[in-house]
């Protein structure tokens, strides 16, 4: 661990820690969206998955606000400024996906979208679990290393989720408006293994 003569403002964490909060609250969210009876019921979670987006660009926000106004930072201000919007893009996505279901009127998906939601609430437990750890940058490895692998884990569900879609059953409309979702939801697994790479890459920097 390179040494420091000035002192830190360790407040960063703490934001970091709500940030990734947030996350868990959105996939929690985006897990019960899923098994809703009805339509009227996802309509009553994606707002409440909206309001957390929100309360998630807050925390964004506010560390933007800190990293801005502060002299001493923990880590590069260029590494703060990632992890903040990295984080941020992680609830965009899922937030995003809700939104489709939503706008989209889809009564039923594919088990495989169980599936992918599945391991996005994997993923933000173990990035909430990883932000306090940035304070002393140790025990990470693991935590990018199964970020990683749940990734690869999500890519073989959407493969197979893209290759059920264009089988032939479906009609075109509905296969369009499938493939988005699934690929927004894709998408919100890139961002948390853009998380994960964002904290190695602080890590290896801080040692």
């Amino acid at each position: 661990m390179r040494f420091r003569l000035t002192p830190q403002d360790t407040g960063f964490y703490d934001l970091f820690a709500t940030s990734a909060s947030h996350l868990v609250d959105g996939s929690r969210l985006l897990t019960q969206l899923l098994g809703a009876a009805d339509h009227a019921g996802r309509e009553s979670i994606a707002q409440q998955l909206r309001d957390a987006e929100h309360a998630a660009d807050e925390s964004t926000h506010a560390i933007l606000r800190k990293v801005n106004s502060s002299f001493i930072t923990p880590f590069d201000r260029e590494d703060i400024y990632d992890l903040a919007s990295n984080l941020d893009d992680c609830m965009d996505e899922m937030e995003a996906a809700a939104d489709l279901i939503v706008l989209y009127k889809i009564e039923t998906l594919p088990d495989g979208v169980a599936a992918q939601v599945e391991v996005l609430a994997r993923m933000a437990e173990l990035t909430a679990d990883a932000m306090p750890r940035l304070r002393s940058m140790k025990d990470l490895s693991e935590y990018w290393i199964e970020i990683n692998r749940l990734e690869n884990q999500g890519d073989k569900v959407y493969r197979r989720l893209l290759a059920e879609l264009f089988n032939g059953d479906l009609k075109a409309t509905a296969i369009m408006k499938l493939k988005e979702v699934v690929d927004v939801l894709e998408s919100a697994a890139d961002a948390f293994e853009q998380v994960a790479h964002t904290v190695e890459s602080i890590a290896v920097k801080e040692s």
